[in-house]
């Protein structure tokens, strides 16, 4: 089985998108936000047979891990209360999709977050959408300010009471930026990029997982710089009189292989150990065209790990499928209530 850990409802209708634009226009006049948009389950299969579930068929993947579209969570542009009632029509949106497609889709949450607010405000939601929606993970952003790093970073203990409600569910958090309110930094270029890069640094330098040694994450897009730095921070964690990365961080830290590019995948699996990658492909997401070097689509991830030579059966199941089963606790209970097929 090829399980896909990041998938985003990136051709939702439009309007549940159109909705969001009007709550933030609204500027928490609630009375002057309209009433959330009847979608019909027709219109939901249309976006999903035309988008998601074609590229699935096409390129052989047999299960995504579904969450909103990131870029959409948009923490900075709404209260608390906003954001709160944008991630349970967001989340829903999610159920309907993995119940119209249960064997194709597993939901993970989006977490309403806002810059300057307790993480412990996302709990409701992340036990709501767990235990009444059967989801197996949710979106961590660590800069709900959309690109001024304003809350403390992820090791602080400012954050710790969502730790221990993560722990309790058994459910990981992929570390994931929402879109960008810097123009210096483009958000699929440069902000998800470099917002992956310093969430690995942050727990490098620190001991979050003495605190919790059960806790998970799975940070996007390869890594962002880490895997081609490798050894800078094998250096800076030996110079810090810490253990090394394989004991500090990888019973905890995972990376995904989002990575538009055989080589890059080629060093992601030569650098990061095998039992710390998770097959992903974020279609559709960041790039969607064709490569003309290839004649294939950027993200049509699964044939550049077919393609490496030095991969054996036991990594590519791994990769395919073992990890993503291990990391998400609580995905092969779930995909059995789904009546997926192991």
């Amino acid at each position: 089985m090829i399980i896909d850990c990041h998938g985003h409802y990136t051709t939702s209708p439009a309007a549940h998108e159109a909705w969001r634009r009007a709550q933030v226009a609204a500027r928490g006049v609630r009375a002057a936000v309209p009433p959330r948009p009847a979608i019909g389950d027709d219109e939901i299969r249309e976006t999903i047979e035309r988008g998601q579930l074609e590229q699935q068929r096409q390129r052989g993947t047999d299960l995504m891990l579904f969450s909103p579209r990131a870029a959409g969570m948009a923490h900075h542009e709404a209260s608390a209360a906003d954001n709160a009632d944008w991630a349970d029509q967001c989340n829903t949106l999610i159920y309907r999709v993995c119940s119209l497609f249960p064997q194709r889709f597993i939901g993970v949450c989006q977490l309403p977050q806002a810059p300057g607010v307790r993480p412990d405000s996302c709990i409701p939601e992340l036990e709501r959408t767990v235990k009444e929606y059967g989801f197996v993970g949710c979106n961590l952003n660590p800069d709900p300010s959309g690109g001024h790093w304003s809350d403390p970073p992820l090791t602080d203990r400012w954050w710790y009471p969502l730790y221990e409600k993560m722990v309790e569910l058994d459910v990981p958090a992929m570390i994931h930026l929402s879109t960008s309110c810097n123009p210096n930094f483009h958000t699929t270029g440069s902000h998800y990029l470099a917002g992956d890069t310093a969430a690995f640094m942050q727990v490098l330098a620190s001991s979050l997982f003495k605190d919790f040694p059960t806790l998970r994450f799975v940070i996007p897009h390869g890594g962002g710089a880490v895997p081609y730095h490798w050894g800078r921070y094998r250096g800076l964690a030996q110079d810090m009189g810490l253990p090394p990365l394989g004991e500090h961080l990888l019973h905890n830290v995972f990376f995904d292989t989002c990575v538009y590019h055989e080589p890059g995948v080629a060093l992601l699996a030569t650098v990061v150990p095998i039992a710390n990658i998770l097959f992903a492909s974020e279609m559709i997401g960041a790039v969607r065209g064709i490569d003309p070097e290839t004649g294939h689509a950027y993200d049509d991830t699964k044939r550049y790990v077919d393609a490496l030579p030095f991969l054996g059966d036991a990594d590519r199941h791994a990769i395919f499928e073992g990890n993503a089963r291990r990391v998400y606790g609580r995905l092969s209970a779930q995909m059995r209530r789904q009546g997926i097929d192991d």
